[in-house]
């Protein structure tokens, strides 16, 4: 993995690079695709956003970002469509950073269904945990997902998260509660 661009941490042009995937800050004509991604309900549906989303919304969102303090500001997730381009397929970035403890909790969405199942997730996550861990000097990330989303969970736990604890019945989706479980890593539990 290599970090690119001016510096890695205050340059809007900066990315991480890792074998199949890159992260770089989200620009602005990558706002149509997140619209259409958080407006499909099978994509949304492991996410906390409940509602669908607008341009509006999301140039406000965007807008916002460009202010935030650079380590909060989101990243495009781009995947290799062939040796030499790359396709965008999702987002990800860390919502809070506690500095003091040096904690961030970490949200991640594959929006583009066609990459889905092929470890791409799995990939950009452990990207960014080792640019927050190595990079940011985190000590832990953690996170929240929901129960029934399997498939992430497996992803989490091959980057070497670990199950911390469960708020029961914290969700009510599609006429039913589910559990909410949180998951962490520590500095020394990535794995590569």
């Amino acid at each position: 993995m290599r970090v690119a661009g001016a510096t890695a941490l205050g340059h809007h042009r900066a990315m991480i690079v890792d074998t199949r995937v890159r992260l770089r800050r989200v620009e602005r004509d990558d706002l149509p695709r997140f619209v259409a991604w958080l407006n499909d309900p099978e994509v949304r549906r492991s996410l906390a956003l409940l509602w669908p989303m607008g341009s509006a919304q999301e140039e406000a969102w965007y807008e916002a970002q460009l202010k935030a303090e650079p380590a909060l500001q989101a990243f495009s997730i781009d995947v290799r469509k062939d040796a030499s381009a790359w396709t965008h397929a999702g987002g990800a970035g860390f919502h809070s950073i506690d500095w003091v403890s040096r904690a961030a909790e970490l949200g991640l969405v594959i929006g583009d269904k066609s990459r889905w199942g092929q470890g791409y997730g799995t990939e950009a996550t452990r990207a960014l945990c080792r640019w927050g861990l190595r990079e940011l000097n985190l000590h832990r990330i953690w996170l929240r997902v929901y129960e029934d989303n399997a498939p992430a969970i497996r992803s989490y736990e091959k980057v070497g998260f670990k199950l911390e604890g469960r708020l029961r019945q914290d969700r009510f989706r599609e006429g039913r509660y589910l559990d909410t479980l949180v998951m962490g890593l520590l500095y020394d539990e990535l794995t590569e």
